[in-house]
């Protein structure tokens, strides 16, 4: 809509001259939630405003893993989004996934995100085994694009997001591995939904985001 470009567009002009020179000032710590794993790092819970503003334009704009055309602009869902869980792998965690996508839409309610249990959907998490990652990702991607992105980031989890040129999410498949412990897969199963809705990046510089890939937290942070 016109009237969401305006404002955005306002808030970017406002925000990027703010980009690289706040320090940060996040405080507020409080224990991790109860579903976090032991050993998960305290919880953030307040911020500046320059920090919300650096922090989005740091993982909203453009991707650490291009392959073709330079992406430009924001990527986001433009309708409510339905997400599904595929279970597999040698331990069953789709509870457990579905609990965390309920709990994102319970938080973010703005997502207007639903669960389905049939295609189609445009958020899939794929859950599967640590030896089955590599083969998975070929038979999703091909095997240039899957090597591509293996020999760049060398993930425990990944994610692809498709959209149009125009930022447009048309569909996002995380794949999570389940047989690595509870830290892995939690740590995983948030921080790859936030990049099937639309935060693409990563901030390694910002202490307190999920999206930071030096910080394993394992729940969603405020």
């Amino acid at each position: 809509m016109r009237w969401q470009s305006v404002i955005l567009a306002v808030f970017i002009l406002a925000s990027v001259t703010l980009v690289g020179a706040v320090a940060f000032a996040a405080s507020g710590k409080r224990p991790p939630p109860a579903n976090a794993f032991p050993g998960a790092p305290d919880e953030y819970t307040r911020f500046t405003v320059a920090e919300l503003r650096r922090g989005f334009l740091a993982l909203a704009f453009g991707s650490d893993l291009r392959i073709g055309a330079r992406p430009r602009g924001i990527r986001r869902f433009d309708h409510s989004i339905r997400a599904r869980v595929i279970g597999g792998g040698s331990i069953d965690r789709t509870a457990a996934t579905e609990r965390i996508l309920e709990e994102y839409a319970r938080k973010v309610p703005e997502l207007n995100l639903t669960l389905v249990q049939a295609p189609p959907a445009d958020v899939e998490v794929r859950l599967i085994d640590e030896k089955d990652f590599r083969s998975a990702l070929r038979a999703a991607f091909g095997a240039q694009v899957a090597h591509t992105f293996i020999r760049r980031t060398d993930p425990q989890c990944m994610t692809s997001v498709k959209s149009t040129a125009e930022g447009n999410i048309l569909r996002s498949v995380s794949f999570i591995i389940v047989d690595k412990g509870n830290e892995v897969f939690l740590d995983c199963a948030y921080h790859e939904l936030l990049h099937a809705f639309g935060l693409s990046s990563h901030d390694q510089h910002n202490p307190w985001t999920k999206l930071n890939k030096r910080r394993v937290v394992g729940y969603l942070t405020v």
